[in-house]
């Protein structure tokens, strides 16, 4: 008996031992602050965006939150939110050195970016297309075109790939922003706009005129979007992978997807409802 009772006592020490239930990295970090710094993107609607009061909103904003409130409870404090812009070129970077926590918006997971960042479970799937001006049908017709594409995003080495593998003489015109790619547009200083077809479609809607603006129904890449964090920052990710396994299994997640997303289409892709199915790891 005193063997089994010496044996509960040295477990229960590791079991409830304040050590164990210590936190580190980026949690203890913003325990102590009491702030986390999420990165997001300005001009991505409906994932991350402005809105008309220049509040950042969206699909990816709103799961952020979600995550914001599992950090509260992980850590035991209210955690304020502070907003940091970042662009394409600048978020990565800005993960690395610390200058955001969390990166929000719509960030593909690939493999070579995993060497430098970690990335959440996917939270949606899209693929690159092109938008026009309407009535300026240029499917299969590409050569002496010019078109846009936002650099230092997958999307443009997709395009250049797309264009090398089908010998197609065009123009990639370099651009710094969504909403950069609709003005070149709509200026006719572009024949195309290459970005992930959600974000086409909310550029559309987002402006003065949808009926404009034609996006083609073809994707020419695959683009599965995630969350990102620092790497090697296990407890962290966890966190944030817990959440969003918890909106999956509650279906929670079909509620954020169609206040964003029914504007576009009242159906739900088969590919994301599966994606959640598959995302609904259990506890």
């Amino acid at each position: 008996m005193k063997v089994i009772i010496t044996a509960i006592l040295f477990f229960s020490f590791f079991i409830t031992s304040p050590s164990a239930q210590e936190l580190s990295g980026t949690l203890q970090q913003i325990k102590t602050s009491g702030t986390i710094k999420v990165g997001y993107r300005q001009f991505y609607p409906p994932l991350s965006f402005l809105d008309k009061n220049g509040i950042p909103a969206g699909y990816s904003i709103d799961i952020c939150k979600e995550i914001v409130s599992g950090i509260q409870k992980k850590t035991g404090r209210t955690i304020n939110i502070e907003y940091i812009p970042v662009t394409a070129k600048e978020r990565l970077p800005a993960l690395v050195n610390k200058k955001i926590d969390l990166l929000c918006g719509a960030t593909t997971k690939t493999l070579s970016r995993s060497e430098i960042i970690d990335f959440t479970q996917i939270i949606f799937i899209t693929g690159a297309s092109f938008m026009t001006k309407a009535g300026n049908d240029i499917r299969g017709n590409f050569a002496g075109k010019k078109i846009g594409v936002i650099k230092d995003t997958t999307t443009a080495i997709e395009l250049k790939k797309l264009f090398q593998e089908t010998q197609t003489d065009t123009t990639i015109v370099f651009l710094g922003s969504t909403l950069e790619g609709r003005k070149a547009l709509e200026k006719e200083k572009i024949d195309a706009f290459a970005a992930d077809q959600v974000v086409l479609i909310g550029l559309a809607l987002n402006s003065d005129d949808p009926g404009k603006f034609s996006i083609l129904p073809n994707l020419f890449s695959y683009e599965p979007l995630a969350l990102a964090v620092r790497k090697n920052d296990a407890d962290f990710r966890l966190v944030a992978d817990r959440v969003i396994s918890g909106l999956c299994r509650s279906e929670q997640i079909l509620t954020i997807y169609d206040k964003w997303f029914s504007e576009f289409s009242h159906i739900r892709p088969s590919a994301f409802e599966m994606l959640v199915k598959l995302n609904a790891l259990p506890e």
